[in-house]
């Protein structure tokens, strides 16, 4: 028997069918923190239900960050690495406070991280100019280089489940 996570990285199932299951699933957590009909709705899923979401969240967890651990071997990184250089890249200029906001680990967790990309040197710092103390992040151009890299493995995945769905689907 084969999730819908399964299908879609082994093209069974269309991108309206995956959009579908998305809106349905991936995202009530997020609804549900700000709209308390969508929650009420919640209550009323079976165990089987629930677990199986569970299931389909892990596997499309496993999938998503399959296809990178080739490149972060290369580097001899990890998946942590990974998160810190994605976010990076999403928010050039970032603050050390807002990324531990972001990735909710500790100060310890996250300077370990850096000190890497630091060594790798991927990453540079540039002080705020009104808060000398604050420090913003940013990918150098190796960082982009990785970043991109990792990025284009993860695309391809997405692009080959959406080849095999008809252009209506991916537009409604």
């Amino acid at each position: 028997h084969c999730t819908i996570f399964c299908q879609i990285f082994y093209r069974k199932v269309s991108f309206y069918e995956i959009k579908k299951f998305l809106l349905k699933n991936i995202f009530v957590s997020i609804i549900c923190q700000y709209n308390l009909l969508v929650m009420k709705e919640l209550l009323y899923l079976k165990d089987d239900q629930l677990k199986d979401l569970i299931e389909k969240l892990f596997i499309s967890y496993r999938e998503t960050f399959s296809d990178s651990k080739r490149i972060l071997k290369k580097y001899s990184i990890g998946l942590a690495h990974q998160k810190v250089i994605h976010l990076i890249s999403m928010y050039q200029g970032i603050s050390i406070s807002e990324l531990l906001e972001k990735l909710k680990v500790t100060k310890q967790s996250l300077n370990r991280v850096l000190k890497d990309l630091i060594k790798l040197e991927i990453i540079e710092f540039k002080k705020d100019e009104q808060d000398t103390r604050i420090k913003h992040i940013f990918l150098n151009d190796k960082g982009k280089s990785i970043s991109n890299e990792i990025f284009q493995v993860q695309k391809k995945r997405i692009y080959n489940a959406l080849l095999s769905s008809k252009s209506e689907e991916v537009l409604n």
